[in-house]
């Protein structure tokens, strides 16, 4: 007879910037594993579309609006609340050193990757909590962790988001809600590089030369393994990168 503790929870599970990339491919990685998905976005028509091809659901979500996240949770309560939230919304700006820092990138990127993650957590937490099996996925990057040149805005704001992890792992100690980190290295997605680099194909392509890039599907499978653990497991961590990349900024390339 199976321990009820070996059953991995179901339920419904919320995916932040789920438009495209990680977030997309998240979105149908816990369809396919049972799950009822909520999709939030501020591209309505894409999550839209996804949501009908998972069978979930979707609304416009703005991260960085205390509005918008308080409706989006309102929301997702109606839908029965909260089981997983995967806090995904987020992205880079520009490749500035400090001394020639560009204020609008940095404040986007600290409101996206910071303040998304804290606001739409604290809104979903009390459903998290109601549903005595929560699970809280931040979707950090190498770049959380670890400096490198010309990243200090983006390091900043993962950095943070790497805080928010760990404090959040010490302040629910003692709860059945579990956190985890999935901090990727190189990924290839349709508009990180792009958005990084204001629409430069080449300058968004040249991260990826060399190398074998991981895919969006890649970090959504670490997302479903995560979140498909027996209940009293919690895996504070995932660090994933291309066998080619040994650090943030460490690749060896082919020539």
């Amino acid at each position: 007879m199976s321990d009820a503790r070996s059953r991995p929870a179901a339920g419904l599970a919320v995916v932040t910037g789920a438009s495209s990339g990680i977030g997309a491919a998240t979105a149908r990685a816990l369809a396919g594993a049972g799950f009822t998905v909520a999709l939030g976005a501020r591209r309505e028509e894409r999550i839209e579309k996804l949501a009908g091809e998972i069978g979930g659901h979707a609304k416009m979500l703005d991260v960085t609006d205390r509005g918008s996240v308080e409706e989006f949770a309102s929301w997702v309560e109606s839908l029965g609340g909260a089981a997983v939230l995967v806090n995904n919304a987020g992205g880079a700006r520009g490749l500035e050193q400090v001394a020639e820092l560009d204020e609008e990138h940095w404040r986007w990127m600290f409101e996206t990757n910071v303040l998304g993650v804290g606001l739409v957590t604290k809104a979903l937490l009390p459903q998290l909590r109601a549903s005595g099996r929560g699970h809280i996925v931040v979707m950090g990057s190498a770049a959380g962790v670890e400096a490198y040149p010309g990243g200090a805005g983006y390091n900043a704001a993962k950095f943070g988001a790497h805080a928010i992890t760990h404090n959040l792992r010490l302040e629910l100690l003692g709860e059945d809600v579990r956190v985890t980190e999935v901090l990727p290295g190189a990924v290839r997605t349709e508009e990180f590089g792009l958005v990084r680099f204001e629409g430069d194909e080449e300058k968004a392509e040249a991260v990826y030369r060399g190398i074998t890039p991981l895919t969006a599907e890649d970090i959504a499978e670490c997302v479903r393994w995560a979140v498909s653990l027996p209940p009293h497991v919690n895996i504070d961590r995932i660090d994933v990168k291309p066998i080619r990349q040994g650090g943030a900024a460490l690749f060896a390339r082919d020539a």
